[in-house]
């Protein structure tokens, strides 16, 4: 079998916020969408935004964040230090930039409003 990644779905509570979210600060462009789901094209992928169900969203408080282990990557087309700064003027968290020995990528991650963790990716 050969298999084609074609969409990561991520449960989340407010799809509008996170839609926003990664449109206004990505540029992903909105495929679908209706009040419980938004489907987001990311170049090679999409990302679907599926609203928890109420069985869900009853057992957790509003500021719950995400405590998923996903990560989503996203290769950027500029500087890393501009893009990582561009994010942190509009407060969105981010950790500092970092790379390894031999790794010709500079990366920096950062959390959505609801804690989902993103990593820029741009070429050294």
């Amino acid at each position: 079998m050969n298999a084609h990644l074609g969409t990561i779905i991520l449960y989340v509570k407010n799809v509008q916020l996170l839609r926003n979210f990664y449109t206004d600060n990505f540029n992903l462009k909105v495929l679908e969408e209706d009040p419980v789901w938004a489907l987001l094209d990311a170049g090679g992928a999409h990302i679907g935004l599926h609203q928890m169900g109420d069985q869900y969203l009853a057992k957790i408080n509003e500021a719950h964040l995400s405590d998923n282990n996903t990560k989503i990557v996203f290769d950027i087309d500029i500087d890393i230090e501009t893009a990582r700064n561009e994010l942190l003027s509009k407060n969105i968290q981010m950790r500092e930039i970092k790379t390894f020995e031999n790794y010709p990528f500079w990366l920096c991650d950062g959390t959505d409003p609801e804690g989902n963790v993103f990593q820029l990716k741009s070429k050294k």
